[in-house]
């Protein structure tokens, strides 16, 4: 099941000091690095490297917690008055806290009249001690910014605070120079620097917060993160809120394309191009991963590490980009974007099994079992546009004609072109290489440790599309790729999932299946992915996709991705009623018992009276959940026996099932009114999407309706509506989810409408019937109530 909670509905509560080192954050510019780790107690480290003279890093706190779950997040609170934090200073390679631009903490807030201002406050001003080891104390109430204190005093208003900023920046900064780093003989220098601060102390009135503590149930889902999305966090802090929210045993973890690498200055191109050479992960990197694989192996949890063929573009080296039939290169939607290495790339595909090798050392060293993951390994075309191909790099191209003998083939300028057969021998030759670098990779990983399961993660949509054939051709190499040449497939089909596009999504499952021959243990199902909170329909499309792939029985099932469950604050669970309810009789309760029964909409809601008589009402449930008694419907000898074979097929609690409810069972707004393809509003087209689910609303008068999801409508009954006409074809029902699936994606801006007539879905309450034929005809009924169960 899927829950958006937020703050106030979270159980548990306990207080942290304020400033605890896990909260903290890191924030810079590319192309530098930084991380924040938390070695224990009073205590956080910050590693460093710094590429540019202008690099400037900040070691952040917020007073609105942006970064944790809503049931794991600190309160809001932006008065520090009364507070006092001091901490041991301990920097290397940081410009020293006396020098101009040296460490300032920037302020940023409201004055006493409200109007948004920032303090830069000095830290050597506060300072007891030399200018790379000295204790600060930072007394809020008599906090001045300024340099030169008190000609320049400019008193700090602690009393509407949002966010705290303490400046890093290396020796070489001056506020005009920019450029690469440099050294004596005017050679690239890097400069890497780190950051203690220990005996972090907090005083006052103000010096504690409350933080929101609960504790989900474990569960079967499994989670992924993505270490671009969360770079700016301290290891300790994601692992909180991946355990507590009721993830297990096993996470993926992506290194992303665009933060894990050293990088080189390249005079000739004027950029910064990845460094190859060894060590080819960058001190920041490194100090976060060893954080998060020793706490991940202290928690018993095993990591699949996975390493992609993307790169962020302007970093990667000319030469190991895939480009089109006109030089360009392949470049993705991300922005900035990514491009893909070509898999011919002797030294590129060199490089990936560097990396693999790299982190791999690493999660040896932490004690995690060796668990990789490669990940979507293709020749680039885009979902949209002209869909042009990219696949005539000059190492593969060149590459071909030294192999085969044959000269390249007319290039193509879009995947849905019709190949002839000399470009048909090129795209099968391009498959067999993607194929080959695969199996090298997992080789040479192999080879380092000999234990090591090794899989692959496979991007359906964009490979197996039928206006694309050559895709299939060039980014599906069953040969290399069938059981057993990986210990499991991780399969994602998240263009799929967006849309709705539930068909197309079934059929390439079942094609990868049926070609690949892994069995459903050694297949991982990925689901996402919501990039825009604005989009937040997908996680809903994400909940059916994974009720889906249970039912499918695949070995394991994985929500990507972790950065944008704690952003929407989207909560994924397995009710106790639910996991002991194994499945879902279709049959509709005899009409005959249901009419007559009495019962209806159930909230939950907490009211708390205060001292003052005023009440606090928090709200429990963000839907009702219906209650029914249906004993007054039993009218004779004949509904009695019905109901003890009914409840004996439903085997008491065990099975739920459909039951009319004579009040609210259609669309309509009244249960004596017709149905209507105009009665209830079903979605907005915007081109793509495919299906949208039945939905009824309540108190549409007040502004602020209440929406009820439709499960179980009524085969036959439903009627659809675009712009105000009715359309009879071009759509087809599942009466289990009371989804409605399009053939065609209504064009956007379409507004879509629906009628139909429901069932609740319900089970019985109790394993336990009691009836008397005698108590009956002698006028006393017994109670059989009936809970709802809720499917979304």
């Amino acid at each position: 099941m899927l829950w958006f909670p937020r703050r106030d509905d979270a159980i548990a509560r306990r207080h942290i000091t304020r400033f605890d080192p896990a909260f903290w954050t890191v924030n810079f510019p590319r192309p530098m690095m930084a991380a924040i780790t938390t070695p224990g107690g009073d205590a956080l480290d910050v590693t460093l490297v710094f590429t540019r003279k202008e690099d400037l890093a900040g070691l952040i706190w917020e007073s609105e917690d942006r970064f944790d779950h809503p049931l794991l997040a600190y309160e809001t609170r932006r008065d520090y008055r009364g507070v006092t934090l001091s901490f041991r200073w301990q920097s290397s390679g940081l410009k020293p806290l006396d020098q101009i631009n040296g460490p300032t903490l920037t302020i940023e807030g409201r004055d006493p009249a409200g109007n948004p201002k920032s303090w830069f406050v000095r830290l050597w001003n506060y300072a007891v001690g030399t200018p790379e080891d000295a204790v600060i104390t930072l007394d809020f109430d008599s906090l001045v910014g300024g340099f030169q204190l008190p000609d320049e005093a400019d008193p700090v208003h602690a009393g509407d605070i949002d966010r705290l900023f303490i400046s890093l920046i290396p020796p070489a900064f001056d506020g005009v120079s920019s450029g690469p780093l440099e050294d004596g003989a005017g050679g690239f220098a890097p400069v890497t620097a780190s950051l203690s601060l220990t005996d972090i102390r907090v005083r006052g009135a103000h010096a504690e917060l409350e933080l929101a503590d609960d504790h989900v149930a474990p569960h079967t889902i499994r989670i992924a993160n993505g270490y671009d999305d969360t770079f700016n966090l301290a290891p300790e802090r994601i692992l909180r809120n991946l355990r507590q929210l009721g993830y297990r045993e096993r996470i993926t973890h992506y290194v992303g394309m665009s933060h894990y690498y050293r990088l080189a200055w390249d005079a000739a191109e004027t950029r910064f191009v990845i460094d190859a050479n060894p060590p080819v992960l960058n001190a920041a990197s490194e100090a976060w991963h060893r954080d998060f694989f020793a706490r991940l192996a202290a928690m018993d949890f095993t990591l699949v590490l996975s390493v992609s063929f993307e790169l962020l573009a302007e970093n990667a080296p000319n030469d190991w980009s895939q480009r089109a039939f006109d030089g360009t290169e392949a470049l993705t939607g991300w922005v900035p974007p990514s491009t893909l290495i070509a898999p011919t790339s002797p030294a590129a595909l060199q490089y990936i099994k560097d990396v693999f090798a790299a982190f791999g050392t690493l999660m040896a060293d932490a004690g995690l079992p060796p668990l990789f993951q490669i990940g979507e390994p293709w020749w680039w075309v885009p979902e949209g546009g002209a869909r042009v191909p990219h696949f005539y790099d000059a190492t593969t191209t060149a590459l071909y004609t030294s192999e085969t003998g044959r000269p390249l083939p007319p290039m193509h300028q879009s995947a849905i072109e019709t190949p002839s057969a000399e470009q048909q021998l090129y795209l099968d030759w391009l498959g067999a290489k993607l194929g080959a670098a695969t199996l090298a990779v997992r080789d040479h990983l192999k080879n380092l440790w000999p234990s090591a399961e090794v899989g692959l993660l496979f991007f359906t949509p964009q490979v197996l599309d039928e206006s694309a054939p050559m895709l299939e051709s060039v980014n599906f190499p069953t040969a290399s790729w069938a059981a057993p040449a990986f210990d499991f497939l991780q399969i994602e089909d998240y263009s799929h999932v967006i849309a709705g596009a539930w068909g197309k999504r079934s059929a390439a499952l079942d094609k990868v299946e049926a070609a690949l021959g892994y069995s459903l243990s050694q297949t991982r199902y990925f689901v996402g992915f919501v990039l825009d909170p604005a989009d937040a329909f997908i996680w809903r499309n994400m909940e059916r996709a994974l009720s889906d792939a249970r039912a499918r029985s695949f070995g394991e099932r994985v929500i990507w991705a972790y950065p944008q469950l704690v952003r929407d604050g989207a909560l994924f669970f397995e009710p106790a009623e639910e996991t002991d309810m194994q499945g879902f009789h279709d049959v509709r309760l005899p009409e005959t018992l249901s009419f007559g029964s009495r019962g209806g909409p159930r909230f939950s809601t907490n009211v708390v009276v205060t001292a003052s008589g005023h009440e606090r009402r928090n709200q429990d449930w963000a839907d009702a959940r219906a209650e029914y008694d249906i004993a007054t419907g039993i009218r004779s000898t004949r509904d009695l026996a019905d109901l003890l074979d009914f409840f004996r097929a439903r085997q008491g609690r065990a099975f739920a099932f459909r039951f009319k409810d004579w009040m609210d069972h259609s669309s309509a707004s009244r249960p004596d009114e017709p149905v209507t393809p105009f009665d209830q509003p079903l979605g907005s087209g915007d081109g793509n999407t495919l299906a949208f689910a039945l939905v009824k609303q309540y108190g549409t008068a007040g502004g602020d309706p209440q929406i009820r999801r439709i499960t179980r409508p009524v085969a036959g009954s439903v009627r659809i509506a675009i712009d105000g006409g009715e359309v009879t074809s071009g759509w087809s029902l599942d009466p289990a989810t009371g989804i409605i699936s399009f053939d065609t994606p209504p064009a956007a801006g379409a507004v879509l409408t629906a009628g139909f007539e429901f069932d609740v879905p319900v089970r019985f309450a109790s394993d336990r019937l009691e009836i008397s034929l005698e108590a009956f005809e002698a006028g006393e009924v017994p109670s059989v109530p009936l809970i709802e169960i809720r499917e979304a």
